[in-house]
């Protein structure tokens, strides 16, 4: 996620770091350099304008220039605005109304709205709100069919329409349904076209004079990049949008429309899609967006996903083997590698971390490294109980039948042993207080190879 844009911001970190004191000109040469990073990244051009000239002016500030840091002084104010600009803190869902709370989705085909109106149920599910799923979208092939599949993949009611209805017939069936059966929130996926046309608008500002939504998202695929900021501007000028949501911000390397559709519209981006997977939804947090944007990693939503994707029990079970530091085995270094796959994999992880602990990994393509638990995994799976609990036991013979087993080489099974004994010795230390030396072998560990990569 914004890849060229945090290598380019990491890069006039380093510059100020080094500079001694501030002078008007290294801060000139480092905001030429943070000018061309934004617009690279696809940032609106007034939206760079005014960034660049609000983080100068406290730049120059006696505040900055007297610090006896001033590099760091630079990089606080830079996070300050780039919070700032993308809108200070998260606003969540206004749900404080008499049941059912209306929540319209709007947006461009192909913005991702249907599978997000999926995954913000999915969200209020979790918060306990009864959520029903609606769809208007009569002119897109199997659009309803498509919210059905994920309504009944996620546990969640969908209101059963058909393309042959008139998607204002829909609403008002749709909403008489939910206020019958006492549903917390309903949430209206609408048409989408393939570009801003006056029918659509009519359409669904129609819709919204019926159903009065308390929310009104809309939808926004963050690789448009200023496309993006422009078609949201449109939108606000026909609805009264509430907030925005950005999609498919985990294939954008630039991001320009993060930081830019805010500013233009002055509506807050409510939640980011960071995956296709349908928990691929979080809150937007400018502040640790800002963090993330110049690599200093964005260690509470680590934190917050490991609360709701990992088997805390069997979290704690592992943490006192590893404090003990006896009876690691095999099912237990499985363990560690399911809990990181349910955290979002390698990549997801890694994302979120700052820069220079990411960099420990640098080595190891994120895409890989996932396909490569998977296979250990695998492999793990092909043992025997007795085995995993006893890999001494493993000799030529039984990796043979293990390889074949797991579909892979006798090596891949002979590097997986291997690995498992350098992350016992490093339990061990743990366990013994040896964290230093621990830490030393982790980033060898890092830099190494896992089975299944080349």
């Amino acid at each position: 996620m914004l890849e060229n844009l945090t290598d380019r911001l990491q890069g006039v970190i380093k510059t100020l770091r080094g500079q001694a004191r501030l002078t008007e000109e290294n801060i000139s040469d480092a905001m030429r350099e943070v000018r061309m990073a934004l617009l690279e990244a696809d940032v609106a051009l007034p939206v760079v304008k005014e960034f660049i000239a609000q983080v100068k002016l406290r730049a120059q500030g006696q505040e900055v220039l007297q610090s006896l840091t001033p590099g760091q002084a630079v990089i606080q104010v830079v996070h300050d605005e780039l919070t700032e600009l993308m809108g200070k803190a998260n606003v969540g869902l206004n749900l404080a109304v008499v049941a059912p709370a209306i929540i319209l989705m709007a947006g461009l085909q192909g913005s991702g709205k249907t599978t997000t109106s999926a995954k913000l149920a999915k969200l209020l599910k979790e918060q306990k709100k009864k959520v029903l799923l609606a769809s208007a979208d009569v002119y897109r092939p199997a659009a309803i069919e498509q919210l059905k599949t994920l309504a009944k993949q996620l546990e969640v009611d969908c209101f059963d329409s058909n393309a042959t209805q008139k998607p204002a017939d829909i609403a008002a069936a749709a909403l008489d349904f939910a206020k019958r059966g006492y549903y917390d929130v309903i949430i209206f996926d609408t048409a989408g076209r393939l570009g801003i046309d006056e029918v659509m608008m009519a359409e669904i500002k129609a819709l919204h004079t019926l159903l009065n939504p308390i929310e009104t998202l809309f939808v926004v695929d963050a690789m448009q990049g200023q496309d993006a900021v422009n078609t949201a501007k449109a939108f606000g000028d026909t609805l009264p949008l509430t907030g925005v949501i950005l999609t498919k911000l985990d294939g954008d390397s630039r991001g320009g429309a993060a930081l830019s559709v805010r500013h233009i519209t002055g509506k807050p981006i409510k939640f980011v899609g960071v995956s296709e997977k349908v928990d691929g939804l979080e809150p937007f947090h400018p502040e640790r967006m800002a963090s993330r944007i110049l690599g200093m990693g964005d260690v509470l939503s680590l934190i917050e996903q490991a609360h709701k994707n990992v088997d805390m029990a069997e979290a704690q079970k592992l943490a006192d083997k590893v404090k003990s530091g006896k009876n690691f085995d095999l099912d237990d270094f499985k363990a560690q590698m399911s809990q990181m796959r349910k955290m979002g994999g390698m990549g997801a992880l890694m994302d979120k971390m700052p820069a220079q602990m990411a960099g420990m990994a640098n080595k190891m393509n994120p895409d890989d490294a996932d396909k490569a638990v998977r296979r250990i995994e695998g492999i793990i799976n092909s043992m025997t109980p007795l085995e995993r609990r006893k890999p001494e036991l493993i000799k030529a013979t039984r990796k043979k039948r293990i390889a074949d087993g797991s579909g892979v080489q006798v090596q891949e099974v002979n590097r997986l042993l291997k690995q498992f004994e350098e992350t016992q010795k490093m339990m061990k230390m743990f366990a013994k207080g040896g964290m230093a030396k621990m830490m030393r072998n982790m980033g060898n560990l890092m830099g190494g190879k896992m089975p299944g990569m080349r």
